[in-house]
């Protein structure tokens, strides 16, 4: 992955910092799986790029972890994100700053909220779509 050969920081207290934050987005993360308003995919990707910048054990044990990896890999090699997780991503989004911009009485508090939601949107659209992979069925024959 090009994303491992990325230079550790030399601070120590920086990097325990960093390395903090990468587990408190790993948290929230795990989080996300179990709750729909909390976004997994964001989470996990602070975290690995808190930890290739603070512990190459711990980005390697993320981005290789057998539930946890999945979330990351193909889009950490650009190979893209699946459609399912970009039509989730979106509505979900969506409907959240829906939500917020019908409790929020400000103006301004809106417009960043549906700008922010429109960039986000414009990019998760630009990303490749992963293909579909064949499913594997784990009868027995």
């Amino acid at each position: 992955m090009a994303h491992g050969d990325q230079p550790r920081f030399r601070n120590p207290i920086l990097r325990y910092a960093v390395l903090a934050i990468g587990w408190l987005a790993v948290a929230l993360g795990v989080i996300g799986i179990f709750l729909p308003v909390v976004p997994t995919t964001p989470f996990l990707l602070l975290a690995a790029a808190c930890f290739v910048r603070s512990s190459r054990r711990f980005y390697d044990w993320l981005v290789n972890h057998p539930w946890l990896g999945r979330w990351l890999r193909d889009y950490l090699e650009g190979n893209g994100i699946p459609l399912r997780g970009k039509i989730y991503a979106i509505v979900t989004m969506w409907i959240s700053i829906g939500i917020s911009c019908w409790l929020v009485p400000l103006f301004w508090a809106r417009a960043g909220m549906l700008t922010s939601a429109v960039l986000v949107t414009l990019y998760l659209l630009k990303q490749k779509t992963l293909p579909m992979r064949p499913r594997q069925d784990s009868r027995p024959e």
